[in-house]
C-alpha cells in the first residue's frame, strides 16, 4: 500500500520540489522531551475546562496557519514597527486562543528549553482541545515542525479559503495545498463546533445577487431563524453557532444539516452543488465514518508545506521570531 505513495511523493518532489511531510514523525519529542506531548495535553485541557470554545479557536487557528506559509506558526506571530503579521490580516482578526499557545509554550521553556516548536504546539493542541471531549486522541499529530520567522498579512486573502468561495474556487484553494476533495469535504465538518459572524454570511439572507433577495438554496426555514439574529447586512459583531444547537459538541451532525441546506456560509451550500462532494458528505452523517476521515485528513493538513531539518527555527517565544 505505500509503494503508490511513495512513486507520487517522488513525482511531486521533481515538480515542485517538496514531499508533504518532510522528516515529521512518531514521537519526535521522545528524546529530546519526553514529556512534552503530555505537557501540551495537559495545559490544553485545563484550558478548555474553562473555556469550552476553545476547541473551535484553536482548530481555526491550525487551519488558518496551514493554509498560510504551511504549518510553520507563522500564524502567532506578532506584527513589527516594520511588518504587519498574518494575525493582522482581516480575516484572522477574530482568530483566538493564542494565550493557550503561550501557556503550553512557557511550560515547555521550563521543561526543555528551545526544543519544542511552537508549530508543533499548535498542532497538538488543537488535537487535544476537540479530543478533550472523548478524553482521548482522536487523531495521530506527527511531530518534528520547525517555525517560520516570516508572517505577512499580504499572504492571507490569497491563500485562505474564504466563506463566499463557490466549489471550483474552494477546490483549487485546496488542491494548491496538496489536498483534494475529500479533504475539502471531510475538513469543512470542522464547521461542526464555533460560531459565525453575520457579516460572512448575511449576504445570502439580504442580498445574494445584489437585487435584495435571499439565497434559494438556504432552507428558507433555518434563513427566517438567521434573519432573528442577523438583522442587517451591516451587522459586523453579532454571531451564530455554525452547527445550531450542537456548537460545543465535535459530532457529524453538521453533514445532517448540511443535508438539509442549513449550512451557514456559501462555502459550506457549495460542497452541494458538486456530485462527488455531495456523496462525500453523505457517507460522513455516519459519525464513525466521520471521525475516521477527519483523522486522515487532519494529518495530511498537518503536513502542508512544513519546515523540517534545519529548516526555520525554534521560536524561545511563539508570538516573536528569534532571528
Amino acid at each position: 500500500m505505500k509503494t503508490p505513495f511513495l512513486f507520487v511523493c517522488v513525482i511531486a518532489l521533481s515538480v515542485i520540489g517538496v514531499c508533504q511531510g518532510g522528516a515529521l514523525r512518531k514521537k519526535f519529542y521522545k528524546t529530546s522531551c519526553p514529556q512534552a506531548e503530555d505537557i501540551v495535553r495537559r495545559v490544553t485541557w485545563s484550558h478548555v475546562l474553562s473555556n469550552p470554545n476553545l476547541p473551535a479557536k484553536l482548530l481555526r487557528m491550525h487551519f488558518h496557519d496551514c493554509f498560510v506559509r504551511g504549518c510553520d506558526g507563522s500564524i502567532l506571530l506578532n506584527s513589527t514597527a516594520t511588518s504587519t503579521a498574518e494575525k493582522d490580516a482581516i480575516p484572522n482578526l477574530t482568530l483566538s486562543g493564542f494565550d493557550t499557545i503561550d501557556a503550553i509554550k512557557s511550560e515547555l521553556e521550563n521543561a526543555c528549553p528551545g526544543v519544542v516548536s511552537c508549530a508543533d504546539i499548535l498542532a497538538l493542541a488543537a488535537r487535544d482541545s476537540v479530543s478533550f471531549q472523548f478524553q482521548k486522541p482522536m487523531w495521530e499529530v506527527l511531530t518534528g515542525r520547525r517555525d517560520g520567522n516570516v508572517s505577512l498579512a499580504s499572504d492571507v486573502s490569497s491563500n485562505l479559503p474564504s466563506p463566499f468561495f463557490d466549489f471550483s474556487t474552494l477546490l483549487k484553494n485546496f488542491k494548491d495545498k496538496g489536498l483534494n476533495v475529500h479533504d475539502l469535504v471531510v475538513l469543512s465538518g470542522g464547521h461542526t463546533i464555533g460560531i459565525g459572524h453575520c457579516n460572512l454570511f448575511s449576504n445570502r439572507l439580504y442580498n445574494f445577487t445584489g437585487k435584495g433577495d435571499q439565497d434559494p438554496s438556504l432552507n428558507s426555514t433555518y434563513a427566517a431563524f438567521l434573519k432573528t439574529k442577523c438583522q442587517s447586512l451591516s451587522d459586523t459583531t453579532t454571531t451564530v453557532e455554525m452547527d445550531p444547537g450542537s456548537s460545543l459538541n465535535f459530532d457529524s451532525n453538521y453533514f445532517v444539516i448540511l443535508r438539509e441546506n442549513k449550512g451557514l456560509f456559501q462555502s459550506d451550500a457549495a460542497l452541494l452543488t458538486n456530485k462527488i462532494a455531495r456523496n462525500i458528505a453523505g457517507e460522513l452523517v455516519n459519525s464513525g465514518a466521520f471521525f475516521v476521515e477527519f483523522a486522515e485528513s487532519m494529518k495530511r493538513l498537518g503536513a502542508v508545506q512544513v519546515l523540517t531539518g534545519t529548516k526555520g527555527e525554534i521560536r524561545n517565544k511563539c508570538s516573536v521570531a528569534n532571528t
